[in-house]
């Protein structure tokens, strides 16, 4: 088992090769700023509007916009604990090196299971989607194709992946503005939808914050890309905000355009709520295009998690937690091969059998967790090393806790019997494999 360098009282943590070292298993430094921000923006933006508003809206009722503040504050928080800690550990795997190095190698581990588990579901959902949007009658055989190209993609070479990425979100913001703008300009807007009312109860704001916070959460790519972008320390703890604020600017344009002419009631009752939002808005020329946007969110989405699932099953490989073999760094593309055609296989698998909802349900559990344990590994950080206000971490802790125990009860449960699943595999693993000699 590789020792945690914690221990050792230096800032590279163990299982990151050395970028002078010349060793195959290290991955190139290609990525700067904008390349960063494209793919959390990429693997974002999508997820919330196309797929989050209508069960926020059935969640919290009038109260839609409160539960989407509240999402944007716990984002908030888990993005800056995200970014010192990305700083100060710029190595492949996000949260599960940060929380392998500052509390301890289970937590680490724990944080990775969480994200390896809950992501693969959503790269699944993501899928499922596209299907639904290009092919409603094949929609597992296209899920599965789609699965298959991007896992090709990426294989290829991360920067082939930010390249497209800046195609995908170029397409969807343009879309979601044309929406935008036709709600705001057409005869069926009313303010008075906008306004809170009794049905707006505390429990619901809760849920459907947390199913918000699922659109939220692509900002966790950049931050397992860490071994990829160049001068990490200052690009890292620059891009996730930026790319985290103009998501939420944008999902608050979107939101407050379609409830100011479906109102509350009947964005919840609406599986595709910005096609109606466009008809509502009489746009329906928009309605093709919208399709073709949700489409290609998704696909941007999935493309973004496929990357990020990759990494880190890449960072659990390199300690042991998963086979040594997914810890291969192709000697030419330098990408994580063998991971990334496990995690497209494992993918394919589930999108061809499995229903998307159940699979974002299982998903929301998994990410609120991982970012419980990023919030707890910053305030373990001294100033010295970049810690936030102390505030920060902390709210961020409670609000993702608070989050994940107020979705519904079956999220909860398959969410925790996973986790107590993967605390069980470490227990037997560790149980059974014992360290080299130093």
């Amino acid at each position: 088992m590789y020792a945690s360098t914690a221990e050792k009282g230096v800032t590279k943590v163990s299982s990151t090769p050395s970028p002078s070292s010349g060793v195959p298993d290290e991955l190139q430094r290609r990525l700067g700023v904008s390349d960063a921000v494209l793919i959390g923006l990429g693997s974002m933006i999508g997820a919330g509007i196309f797929a989050s508003l209508s069960p926020a809206a059935r969640a919290a009722g009038s109260g839609l916009l409160l539960g989407l503040a509240l999402a944007a504050v716990v984002a908030y928080c888990n993005a800056t604990s995200s970014a010192r800690l990305a700083a100060r550990y710029p190595a492949s795997g996000g949260t599960y090196v940060y929380g392998r190095e500052r509390l301890g190698e289970f937590w680490g581990y724990l944080a990775g299971w969480s994200f390896v588990v809950g992501k693969t579901a959503s790269c699944a959902a993501m899928a499922l989607t596209v299907g639904t949007y290009i092919w409603p009658g094949q929609t597992h055989a296209v899920a599965v194709a789609a699965v298959v190209a991007l896992t090709a993609v990426n294989y290829a070479g991360v920067q082939k992946s930010a390249l497209l990425t800046r195609v995908i979100v170029a397409v969807v913001l343009a879309v979601l503005a044309a929406v935008v703008v036709a709600c705001l300009t057409s005869g069926a807007v009313d303010a008075a939808r906008l306004n809170i009312g009794s049905d707006a109860a505390f429990g619901g704001v809760l849920q459907a914050a947390g199913l918000l916070f699922f659109a939220f959460a692509g900002y966790a790519r950049i931050a397992t890309l860490g071994e990829e972008v160049r001068d990490p320390v200052r690009t890292i703890p620059r891009a996730i905000p930026v790319a985290l604020g103009l998501t939420l600017v944008v999902y608050t344009a979107v939101a407050v355009s379609v409830l100011l002419v479906l109102g509350s009631d009947g964005l919840a009752a609406t599986g595709a709520p910005l096609t109606d939002a466009a008809r509502a808005a009489g746009a329906a020329w928009l309605v093709p295009a919208v399709r073709i946007g949700a489409a290609v969110a998704a696909l941007g989405s999935l493309l973004a998690l496929i990357l990020g699932v990759s990494r880190t099953t890449l960072a659990m490989a390199r300690d042991h937690h998963l086979p040594h073999a997914l810890a291969s760094v192709h000697p030419r593309f330098k990408v994580p091969h063998r991971a990334e055609l496990l995690v497209g296989a494992v993918v394919a698998t589930v999108a061809a059998t499995a229903d998307v909802r159940g699979a974002i349900g299982f998903s929301s559990f998994g990410v609120l967790a991982y970012y419980a344990v990023a919030n707890a590994s910053a305030w373990t950080l001294s100033p010295a090393e970049g810690r936030p206000a102390r505030i920060i971490p902390a709210v961020g802790l409670a609000g993702c806790l608070v989050l994940a125990f107020a979705l519904p009860v079956s999220s909860v449960i398959s969410g925790a019997v996973v986790l107590a699943v993967g605390a069980a595999a470490y227990a037997v693993s560790r149980a059974s494999f014992r360290s080299p000699p130093a």
